[in-house]
C-alpha cells in the first residue's frame, strides 16, 4: 500500500480522503436508509387500529413522532385531527417536506466525490505529465527514474479516480431512488391516514 502510493505521488492524498469519506457515507446511508428504519411495516395499521379503540394522547403522539421517519409524518396528523382535513394535510405534507431533508442528508456529499473523483485523477495525471516533461535534462537525455516516477503518477491517478468514482455514482442513485420510493409511499400512507381521521375510510 505504502509502495502504491508513493508510485502514485502526493495527488494520490486527496483521492484517499474521498475514497474514505465515499466508504464512510455509503455504509452511513445504508444503515439509515434501511426500510425498517425508515418505514416500520405496519405502522400505519397499528396507528388506525389503536385510535379507533382510543383517543390518541400527547405521550402516545410523542412516542410515535420518535418512532421513524414515516412515524414523525403520521403523529403530525394526528395533532392536527381535530382541524379540517386540508389544514390536516398542509401539516403532514410540511412535516414530510422536513422528513424528505433528513433522508436526503449527505446524499449531495455522495454525488459530489462521484463528480470530483475524476477530476481529481485527472488533476494527479497533469501532474504526472509535468514530471515527465521535466524529466527532459538540459541535454536532451531524459531522466529514465524521473520519466518512470511520471508515469506512474499519471496512469495511477487516473486509474484511482475513475475506481472511486464508479461505486460512489452507483450507490447515489441507488440511494437517490430509494428515497423517493419512501417519499413516495409515506406520501399514500399519509393520505390514507388523512382519510381515516376524516371519516372517508371506516
Amino acid at each position: 500500500m505504502l509502495s502504491l502510493i508513493q508510485a502514485a505521488g502526493w495527488p494520490v492524498w486527496f483521492l484517499l480522503a474521498a475514497s474514505v469519506a465515499a466508504v464512510a457515507l455509503i455504509i452511513e446511508r445504508s444503515l439509515s436508509l434501511k426500510r425498517a428504519r425508515v418505514m416500520p411495516p405496519g405502522l400505519l395499521d397499528e396507528v388506525i387500529g389503536l385510535r379507533r379503540s382510543q383517543p390518541m394522547a400527547p405521550e402516545m403522539i410523542a412516542k410515535l413522532s420518535a418512532n421513524s421517519p414515516l412515524g414523525r409524518i403520521l403523529a403530525s396528523g394526528l395533532r392536527h385531527e381535530g382541524a379540517d382535513r386540508e389544514l390536516m394535510k398542509e401539516a403532514m405534507e410540511e412535516c414530510g417536506r422536513a422528513v424528505a431533508h433528513e433522508l436526503e442528508r449527505y446524499l449531495s456529499a455522495l454525488g459530489t466525490i462521484a463528480t470530483t473523483a475524476p477530476l481529481m485523477g485527472l488533476f494527479g495525471t497533469v501532474v504526472g505529465m509535468i514530471e515527465i516533461f521535466g524529466a527532459q535534462g538540459p541535454s536532451g537525455v531524459a531522466n529514465p527514474q524521473q520519466l518512470a516516477h511520471g508515469i506512474s503518477v499519471a496512469l495511477y491517478n487516473t486509474a484511482l479516480g475513475i475506481l472511486i468514482a464508479i461505486p460512489a455514482l452507483i450507490a447515489y442513485r441507488h440511494f437517490r431512488a430509494r428515497v423517493d420510493s419512501y417519499l413516495v409511499e409515506m406520501e399514500q400512507q399519509s393520505l390514507r391516514l388523512v382519510d381515516t381521521l376524516s371519516g372517508r375510510v371506516r
